[in-house]
């Protein structure tokens, strides 16, 4: 009879020699990679994903503690309530979050995750390369209109409104990829519509699905501080001729995407095209591009295709900055 000491002994000895084998046979499989990549040449970076379809920010009440924290709420407070909190600087009806949904948080509505790792960057609008304090100096020159706002202008360079606003985007973009063109990004892109994009067809289209919000006469609704519920489409207080918005394809993917205001992909491609462009053939604020030249001028520069600017569109000259409906 063996005894159990000899047993474990011989157990022992048994796992010791597989485990010298083992251990030959990841030396084994090691070196041959390492003599495959030798053969292959210096190891290349990963490459990117080509999307990053489903990404989802950080909820709302995990913004940290600290001045970092800080930074965020002011800016989450700047781009949400704009009219109230950079009024020096704003000249429209606008707050930053009618165009970028849910805190510049919605897919298709331009967010703001999406946007912050991609500066800087070349953008042909002013031929020269953006940083994203420039992007947002953009949205308060046009969107907001600056040049009618109290301070006849934008934040200065340097200002801490870009400051605060930047950590809010950073914050927002946690996790995202850098120099990834993400999936959501920007407006939804449509197909030029089969029957061309009409005014007219637009304004039926309008009365039916987005007066109710935005007033039969395009102008929102407007509180008794000056503030806006829903906000101007056209008119004094709405975005000027250099916004991005007054491009009509633009335009066209936003209301797609989004609207009516929570049944966002509900219109047609058509309907979302023509309501798009009796919009956009409606009088605003002036181009503040434009300055000591004439409105076709402008309009070979700065408007050669894609909006109404310098067109006649029912008798109205477009761009002229004279609207035909009352404040």
């Amino acid at each position: 009879m063996t005894e159990p000491n000899s047993d474990r002994r011989a157990i022992l000895s048994v796992a010791a020699m597989l485990g010298t084998l083992a251990v030959i046979v990841i030396v084994w499989v090691a070196v041959g990679m390492m003599h495959a990549a030798d053969q292959r040449g210096p190891a290349q970076p990963a490459a990117a994903p080509p999307s990053a379809a489903g990404f989802t920010p950080p909820a709302a009440d995990s913004i940290p503690e600290g001045p970092m924290g800080d930074s965020i709420r002011r800016g989450e407070q700047y781009f949400t309530q704009t009219q109230t909190y950079a009024a020096q600087f704003v000249g429209s009806g606008l707050q930053c979050s009618n165009c970028h949904l849910d805190g510049g948080r919605q897919a298709n509505s331009s967010p703001m995750w999406a946007a912050w790792g991609m500066y800087p960057a070349y953008r042909a609008k002013n031929d020269r390369i953006n940083t994203m304090e420039d992007r947002i100096m953009g949205c308060f020159v046009y969107s907001m209109n600056a040049s009618a706002s109290p301070a006849g202008m934008p934040p200065p360079a340097g200002h801490d409104i870009y400051r605060d606003l930047e950590s809010y985007f950073a914050w927002l973009a946690t996790g995202a990829p850098v120099g990834v063109e993400m999936e959501g990004r920007g407006f939804l892109t449509l197909d030029p519509p089969a029957n061309a994009y009409d005014p007219d067809r637009g304004e039926l289209v309008y009365q039916e699905q987005c007066s109710v919000c935005h007033g039969e006469d395009g102008l929102g609704q407007r509180r008794d501080d000056g503030t806006y519920d829903f906000p101007p489409l056209w008119g004094d207080h709405s975005y000027n001729w250099g916004a991005g918005m007054s491009r009509i394809a633009n335009a066209a993917g936003f209301i797609k995407a989004n609207m009516p205001f929570g049944s966002g992909m509900s219109l047609s491609d058509q309907d979302a095209w023509d309501v798009a462009a009796y919009v956009d053939a409606q009088e605003r604020p002036r181009d503040p591009r434009q300055t000591g030249t004439t409105i076709e001028d402008t309009r070979q520069r700065h408007h050669a295709s894609g909006d109404y600017y310098g067109q006649v569109i029912r008798g109205d000259l477009l761009g002229d900055g004279v609207v035909s409906v009352a404040p």
